[in-house]
């Protein structure tokens, strides 16, 4: 790759960053659907109500915070996960009016299954990084979004998903 060598080349560069994520994220989601039978935010969705500190379920608003979504889309993903007896929604214990959400025995069952079949998926994709490069491309993309919250002045993302209340 040519070096970055003035404001033109660091617009492309930057253009090829955000251009290259932009294709990740289509095809995270289309080797998701096809290799484990669940979309990405389907997984996404399950992975935060299967995470220990999600139990007791979470709050829809905190959850479509959490992942990153509206509310609405997350709706139309919950449907769906509820139609195949994978996620509940329940009133919340304190707050008639908010709504919990959290994962059944059967989705858990079925988390338990994917959750194998994703570390096999998380291998392949990553085969050639080595930990620490994965560290660092880590760092680097929580920097990113770190950086893009910050232009709307969004709250920053949590690392853990958000308790019931």
């Amino acid at each position: 790759m040519k070096a970055v060598t003035g404001p033109v080349d660091d617009y492309r560069v930057s253009n090829r960053i955000f251009f290259r994520l932009f294709q990740l994220g289509n095809t995270l989601q289309t080797r998701s659907a096809s290799l484990l039978g669940v979309t990405a935010v389907q997984w996404a969705v399950l992975g935060a109500l299967s995470a220990e500190r999600s139990v007791s379920g979470i709050a829809l608003g905190d959850l479509a915070e959490y992942l990153m979504v509206s509310r609405q889309n997350l709706d139309g993903v919950l449907k769906r996960l509820e139609r195949d007896g994978y996620v509940e929604r329940t009133v919340g214990a304190t707050d008639r009016r908010a709504r919990i959400v959290r994962i059944t025995p059967k989705g858990r069952d079925f988390w338990d299954g994917l959750e194998r079949r994703i570390g096999e998926f998380y291998r392949a994709a990553t085969v050639g990084l080595g930990g620490e490069e994965k560290a660092s491309l880590s760092r680097q993309l929580d920097r990113l979004q770190s950086n893009l919250k910050a232009m709307g002045g969004a709250e920053p993302q949590r690392d853990e998903p958000p308790a019931a209340d």
